[in-house]
């Protein structure tokens, strides 16, 4: 299979991530082969170990991987962008890069993203059994209970890196450094109804975490008040006939 003739492009934004790489595009190939043309594009956040020269080495093997470089890092939400810039396909998932979102679950949020079609723009992760620590578990619920106060997305859950949409209603998004904790509220700011699915977090696989709570506690606290402007000041288009 060439990645030339994919129906979904898989995205993986990884940073300093060598040792994950190969057991997760192995899932990612398992959970669909042979019911979906696919290409896997990984994008390589300004990695210092050797997350690019595994990627080189695997490249070789599969046809249908691609990889996408960033010389310095950038952030999250500026490597899923890259890659949803890159990809072939219409239909886009994406999935942290460390083994935690297991590629099991991408065929049901498929489904879901093409039953829905075409008013569902973007079927979300929703975490359950989490495997973080205590005191990130509860980082995350506040956050998340601060976002869907303010924001009202319906959204029990965004910091699940596993997302399926379409790559023309991501492209439509407003983009900022962050933008990848909003998606359903942005999303829902374009017209389209959000689709869920619960997926089974699993504990990291190797290396350790690139993102951390304080250095993006006050940074979150400012794009939540942007995007909650955006959808503030969202008018809608005018429909126009002409004689």
């Amino acid at each position: 299979m060439n990645a030339n003739d994919a129906a979904v492009s898989i995205i993986v934004p990884v940073r300093n991530e060598a040792g994950n790489i190969e057991p997760l595009i192995k899932e990612i190939a398992q959970a669909l082969d042979g019911q979906w043309p696919f290409e896997v594009v990984y994008v390589n956040d300004g990695s210092s170990d050797g997350t690019e020269a595994e990627l080189k080495r695997l490249m070789t093997q599969y046809s249908w991987l691609r990889r996408v470089r960033h010389k310095q890092s950038c952030g999250q939400s500026a490597a899923v962008r890259s890659g949803v810039t890159a990809a072939r396909a219409p239909l886009v998932v994406t999935l942290d890069g460390d083994g935690q979102n297991d590629p099991a679950f991408i065929p049901a949020m498929l489904r879901a993203l093409e039953t829905g079609s075409p008013c569902v723009g973007l079927i979300a992760g929703q975490r359950v059994r989490r495997k973080s620590g205590g005191f990130k578990m509860l980082q995350s619920r506040i956050a998340n209970t601060v976002r869907g106060a303010v924001l009202r997305d319906g959204t029990r859950d965004t910091g699940c890196g596993l997302n399926a949409f379409r790559r023309d209603v991501f492209l439509r998004l407003p983009y900022f450094d962050g933008l990848h904790r909003f998606l359903p509220a942005l999303v829902k700011r374009e017209g389209y109804d959000i689709g869920y699915v619960d997926v089974v977090d699993r504990p990291r696989g190797a290396g350790v975490s690139n993102y951390g709570m304080w250095d993006r506690l006050w940074v979150g606290i400012l794009d939540l008040a942007g995007v909650w402007w955006l959808i503030r000041r969202k008018k809608r288009i005018p429909e126009i006939s002409e004689d």
